[in-house]
């Protein structure tokens, strides 16, 4: 009984491949499209991780990648034990974990509002006001934020002078950049956000809703038990993909908005930037190349566990 039931399950495995095959070939258009996507993905994700060795090195630029020495964990062990380590993962897990709870919020609370609004036109006005932003480059947000904050002539240092304040030295002081990264990265991310959890509103039954109008729910109780619970499952993956970002830090905004200033890393410098000036240095190439190597196999096995909890939890809303 035990070899028929391996034979029917090699047999099964035989047609799938052969399925699989069939698919591929007569799909075969289709299918030469994705060649492009393919070789780029070998030539900038797969070839690259050559490099992952030079974090096992003392890496020499007159020796090159396989003729520096290698010295093992080394690079490891002296960024862990450094001054810097402490600093700049706590800010990197910090701010990540306050972007993902306040862009969570952020987005499903203004969905919810744009889907209560029944004017079209005024829907459509801040639809494109909100997801304007993601389409603007750092280095743009970046001078917008220089205008605002400009400790001369910056528009929020005249607004407070013209209340009778003291302008802000805002470029000096690291701890106002607790709130204003925030504030930066939720205005330029919450409208891809907000526009997915509005997609997903868009295709709940309309029926429910009124059922439970004529058992008397209010509108507050609907989107208590009706409009959020609807939410979860895409708000399960977006967050399970947006755990792999906790100890990966967003560049662009750690970068370009504090302009790089020395006096505000206590508050701003992060992984990416830390392993940048490595890069830009050429001093220590081995160290930032194992700070990014820890990086993503963190990220990767934080994706993996948090994937795993939610699947004991709530299978039909895990990510795979």
């Amino acid at each position: 009984m035990a070899k028929v039931k391996i034979k029917k399950a090699e047999a099964d495995v035989t047609v799938r491949k052969k399925s699989r095959w069939k698919d591929f070939r007569d799909n075969a258009e289709l299918s030469a499209l994705t060649i492009p996507g393919i070789i780029l993905l070998l030539v900038f994700a797969y070839v690259p991780m050559l490099g992952i060795i030079i974090a096992f090195k003392d890496y020499r630029n007159n020796l090159g990648i396989f003729g520096s020495q290698w010295v093992g964990f080394q690079n490891f062990k002296f960024f862990f034990t450094s001054q810097d380590a402490w600093r700049i993962g706590r800010n990197t897990v910090g701010y990540g974990i306050l972007f993902i709870v306040l862009n969570l919020i952020a987005a499903v609370l203004v969905a919810i509002l744009l889907y209560e609004i029944r004017n079209k036109i005024a829907l459509k006005f801040y639809q494109t006001s909100m997801i304007l932003p993601h389409f603007l480059s750092w280095v743009i947000v970046g001078y917008i934020t220089y205008i605002l904050l400009e400790p001369e002539m910056g528009i929020l240092n005249k607004i407070i002078q013209l209340f009778g304040g003291e302008g802000l030295q805002w470029y000096s002081e690291p701890k106002y950049w607790v709130f204003i990264l925030p504030i930066v990265n939720l205005w330029k991310a919450i409208g891809l956000k907000t526009i997915m959890y509005y997609a997903a509103l868009m295709g709940i039954d309309e029926q429910l809703y009124e059922a439970a109008q004529l058992d008397g729910a209010g509108r507050f109780k609907q989107i208590l038990y009706i409009t959020l619970p609807s939410l979860v499952p895409l708000m399960t993956i977006l967050t399970i993909l947006d755990v792999g970002h906790i100890i990966k830090g967003d560049f662009g905004l750690f970068y370009t908005i504090p302009r790089d200033v020395g006096l505000l890393y206590p508050t701003t410098d992060i992984i990416d930037t830390y392993v940048y000036r490595g890069l830009r240095t050429g001093d220590d190439i081995g160290i930032t190349t194992a700070v990014g190597l820890f990086q993503s196999v963190v990220g990767f096995l934080m994706v993996v566990g948090t994937n795993l909890i939610v699947k004991k939890v709530s299978p039909e809303n895990s990510l795979f």
